[in-house]
C-alpha cells in the first residue's frame, strides 16, 4: 500500500567503516518505507563534495539527512551549514576518546546551525532513523501508524519481560 510513497532520507557517513554501525538503522528506515540514499563524504577529506551534497540535497528529493561522523565529527555541521533540511548527527565511537570527541563536536553547534544530536554508536543510529520517521510523519501519515505500532510493540516487550521475572520470583 505504501510502496509508492516517496519519503526519502539521506544517510551520510564519514567513512565506509562506519556503515556497520548503521545496519539496523538502515533496516528500520526500509521497514518504514523510507528510501535511504547513502553517501560516503568527509568534511575534511572531501569538503567540496560534502558542501555540494548539502547544497543540492533538497533539490535531489531528500527530506531529512542523518550524518554519522567520528573524531572531530564536522560532517553533520558542514552539511547543516549548507541546507535548511533537518540534519541529525550520530557520533561514531572511535579510539582513543570512544566517541566523546564526536558527541561534543556534534552537539556544540553554533547558534543558527542546528544539528539534532543522538547518542554515540548504534543506539544513536537507530534513534536517528526513528527521529527521521517522526519528522516525516507530518508529511506522510502512514508513518504515524508505523510509529504507534513500534511503540506498542516496545510496550508489549516490557510487559512480557516483567511478567517473566514475576513468574521466576514466585
Amino acid at each position: 500500500m505504501h510502496k509508492n510513497i516517496a519519503a526519502k532520507a539521506g544517510l551520510v557517513l564519514g567513512s565506509k567503516s562506519d556503515l556497520a554501525m548503521f545496519g539496523d538503522a538502515r533496516e528500520l528506515l526500509a521497514a518504514f518505507n523510507i528510501e535511504c540514499e547513502l553517501h560516503i563524504l568527509s568534511a575534511h577529506r572531501s569538503p567540496e563534495k560534502s558542501t555540494q551534497f548539502a547544497k543540492t540535497a533538497e533539490q535531489n528529493g531528500l527530506e531529512v539527512i542523518i550524518a554519522g561522523a567520528g573524531g572531530a565529527a564536522h560532517l553533520p555541521g558542514i552539511i547543516a551549514a549548507h541546507t535548511i533540511l533537518p540534519v541529525i548527527g550520530v557520533p561514531v565511537a572511535i579510539l582513543p576518546l570512544t566517541g566523546w570527541d564526536s558527541l561534543l563536536s556534534i552537539c556544540q553547534m553554533p547558534k543558527g546551525v542546528p544539528v539534532a544530536t543522538m547518542a554515540v554508536g548504534a543506539a544513536g543510529a537507530i534513534n536517528a532513523a526513528l527521529l527521521t520517521a517522526q519528522i516525516l510523519a507530518h508529511k506522510y501519515p502512514y508513518l504515524k501508524e508505523k510509529l504507534r505500532q513500534l511503540k506498542a510493540t516496545m510496550e508489549d516487550k516490557v510487559a512480557f519481560s516483567s511478567s517473566e521475572i514475576i513468574e521466576v520470583l514466585k
